[in-house]
């Protein structure tokens, strides 16, 4: 087994429970941990044998394009489309974390994490 992680993905996005948040939209980071099997790609060096990282993140950046009032939601919604399209995937851990959340104070970010 191997694990994979892609860190720090940024998109500006309307995610938000509040409707001027999903009218305005706000900048979210995205951490993702993947654990697969490895070996096969360590051995021959050919992205075909690989789960490969440039499709994770276009998963990624199309879910964050679909409108969610919970960032819990968006989350799921990620962690079940990159597991529908890596069958490989043993477990997947996310982080969603919207920065500079407008809850009245100053705060740098607020975020979920889930795992499958």
């Amino acid at each position: 087994m191997g694990v994979i992680e892609i860190e720090g993905m940024h998109f500006y996005a309307y995610h938000g429970h509040f409707e001027a948040e999903r009218l305005v939209g706000n900048e979210f980071s995205i951490d993702v941990v993947l654990e697969t099997d490895c070996a096969a790609a360590s051995v021959s060096d050919d992205l075909s044998d690989a789960l490969n990282y440039q499709v994770v993140y276009d998963i990624i950046k199309k879910e964050m394009q679909v409108k969610s009032r919970l960032l819990e939601h968006v989350a799921r919604r990620i962690l079940h489309a990159l597991s529908a399209e890596f069958p490989s995937i043993q477990k997947a851990k996310i982080k969603v974390s919207k920065l500079n959340p407008p809850m009245g104070g100053e705060i740098e970010k607020v975020s979920v994490t889930l795992s499958l």
